[in-house]
């Protein structure tokens, strides 16, 4: 009878993983404003700027909707050449991690596993807007992560 219980208390234990069950474009905004204008050749290159962002829901016990949002915006002065927006996202099941490595998982390792695709995405857009694809430089998640913990430490010791 013993082992019977032993037996299935090893059944339940859930080996360690994480699955992608799903990955999908939320939205896609690429704007050209000054077309054809923008176009023209330049003697300098435009300024870049690229905003990322990462953002988990719960969406049922072991799911989890990871939400990658990318904004590059490039100006020649005054002058915006093209605006692109790009949500994306990915659905996850986590399973058999200890909940202490959920949140690392969720905002590290997730978007990490989104960016190609997203990053293909951004490229191919502008790329199919009429300038050269912008090819995103890889991007140092755990980084972001440890930065946005760092930022709600300091808000709830300011709450203290």
């Amino acid at each position: 009878m013993a082992s019977e219980a032993n037996g299935a208390a090893t059944e339940a234990k859930v080996e360690p993983s994480l699955n992608i069950l799903a990955q999908y474009i939320k939205d896609l905004s690429f704007e050209n404003p000054g077309a054809p204008m923008s176009l023209r050749p330049r003697e300098k290159a435009p300024a870049i700027s690229i905003n990322v962002n990462v953002n988990a829901n719960p969406i049922a016990e072991n799911d989890f909707d990871i939400v990658l949002t990318l904004n590059a915006k490039a100006t020649d002065g005054d002058d915006v050449l093209f605006n692109v927006e790009l949500v994306y996202g990915g659905v996850f099941r986590i399973q058999g991690i200890p909940q202490e490595h959920v949140l690392p998982l969720l905002f590290i390792e997730c978007p990490r596993l989104l960016f190609p695709y997203a990053r293909q995405i951004i490229s191919d857009a502008t790329r199919n807007g009429g300038f050269p694809p912008l090819m995103v430089d890889p991007i140092d998640f755990a980084q972001m992560f440890q930065q946005r913990m760092a930022e709600e430490q300091a808000k709830t010791a300011v709450k203290s």
